[in-house]
């Protein structure tokens, strides 16, 4: 039984041409990312990155953490989505790369939501859960190093409110987790947190297989904040 439809190059663009609503900045700073080459393959897609924003408006979230800047074309999506009075927190490693984004930001109007973390993206989680930010978080999107995905997992749904939402990118990593012969450190990491996110309580669920694979993990109200 064929569960999902698999877009072709025609079928994608009509999707496209049909749904995207991509204005003159963000349309730019995607441009500018995509001058930086191969590393221009990090770009969180333009369909995504409107998702991103659909579903903070939806969620009505003000407080978003974001694990995973690089030059920010989604970072502007959510900040565009959250009210006036909203955050974005977004770490990276690279300020140059984040700092791409800026420019971007400020034309948008939503400089002052966007609060950028430059260091270990664990050292920020780790930092906003010291200021007591636990439980405190409506929306969390994880797009980084894919090893480290089991440690931002943690942090993240630590930081979120129950009902708060959780996106984790690339849980399908072009289809290697679903192939027992392919084994590197970023797939068995993925592998592992997929199992995890399967079998985790806290957690309402679903896996869409859309773009690279993209999980919504809803917090469950009256869990522990600790993993079990």
């Amino acid at each position: 039984m064929i569960h999902s439809l698999v877009l072709d190059q025609q079928i994608q663009e009509y999707v496209t041409d049909m749904s995207l609503r991509e204005d003159d900045i963000a349309r730019e700073l995607r441009e500018a990312t995509l001058q930086l080459g191969l590393a221009g393959g990090m770009l969180t897609p333009p369909e995504e990155a409107q998702l991103l924003g659909f579903l903070v408006r939806l969620t009505g979230a003000a407080s978003v953490v974001e694990v995973g800047t690089f030059t920010g074309y989604g970072t502007l999506a959510m900040a565009r989505a959250v009210p006036a009075h909203g955050q974005v927190v977004t770490c990276d490693l690279s300020a140059e790369w984040a700092g791409i984004g800026r420019p971007f930001w400020e034309r948008a109007g939503v400089a002052d939501r966007v609060r950028l973390e430059i260091g270990p993206a664990v050292d920020t989680l780790d930092r906003l859960l010291a200021e007591g930010a636990a439980g405190t978080v409506d929306f969390a999107f994880i797009d980084c190093n894919k090893e480290s995905y089991a440690d931002y997992y943690e942090r993240c749904l630590e930081l979120l409110r129950p009902g708060g939402l959780l996106v984790v990118d690339n849980v399908l990593w072009s289809g290697k987790v679903a192939r027992p012969g392919v084994s590197d450190a970023e797939t068995d990491s993925l592998r592992a947190l997929n199992a995890k996110l399967r079998d985790d309580d806290r957690v309402e669920l679903s896996m869409l297989p859309v773009f690279d694979g993209v999980t919504l993990a809803h917090k469950r109200a009256g869990t522990a904040q600790a993993a079990a």
